[in-house]
């Protein structure tokens, strides 16, 4: 992987190829990225590059990361993630990472949480079949059979029950992207990209294309 950046998800629209076919993008407002911290294996054991992204308020920022962003002389910003990439060398701290590293045609994958829902039962959370519901059927949306009588006595790790559904890491792989706007700043992703508007992004060159 050589290429990656940070960005947030404006929403969706649709563009039209030339043979008149509509296809349906994402449209990401990506970078430009500051490079904050440079980790080499002689130093770290790993190469990787930190990556900030996002305006803030200073006020808002705790003076640790205050001084992270200082040994840099980078101005502070709201989200701050690590790439390992394969060429960092070809980076210097300071560095600025705009969306002219990807092209029209690139694959891509792209990280991001994806929308919350809360706590919810196990219809909606897995998928599952309601019983019947006439007056007569004293059950309705409930879990099931929760598990065996008096062997084993409990109830299987891994059941399908209630609980926190969505706000969950999701990679999705293998993406192209359609267009780049490099005076706005802006990547339109090919198909739906994970979490609602203004979710943070992030967008590597592809692992398997």
């Amino acid at each position: 992987m050589k290429k990656a950046i940070l960005g947030k998800k404006l929403g969706m629209t649709q563009i039209f190829e030339e043979n008149g076919t509509v296809v349906p993008v994402t449209v990401v407002l990506a970078g430009p990225c500051t490079v904050v911290q440079k980790k080499t294996e002689e130093t770290d054991g790993y190469a990787a590059l930190q990556l900030s992204f996002g305006d803030i308020r200073e006020k808002l920022v705790n003076k640790p990361v205050k001084g992270h962003y200082a040994k840099s002389g980078a101005q502070v910003k709201r989200y701050l993630r690590e790439f390992r990439l394969e060429n960092c060398d070809d980076y210097e701290v300071g560095a600025t990472i705009d969306v002219s590293i990807f092209e029209q045609g690139d694959s891509v994958d792209v990280s991001g949480l994806t929308r919350g829902r809360g706590f919810t039962g196990p219809i909606q959370r897995w998928n599952q079949s309601r019983g019947p519901m006439a007056h007569g059927s004293k059950y309705h949306r409930g879990p099931g059979s929760l598990g065996a009588t008096s062997s084993p006595s409990k109830t299987f790790k891994g059941k399908h029950m209630g609980g926190q559904y969505g706000h969950e890491r999701v990679t999705i792989q293998n993406l192209a992207i359609a267009r780049v706007d490099g005076e706005r700043n802006l990547l339109l992703v090919k198909g739906a990209l994970p979490g609602p508007k203004g979710t943070l992004l992030e967008i590597r060159e592809s692992i398997k294309a």
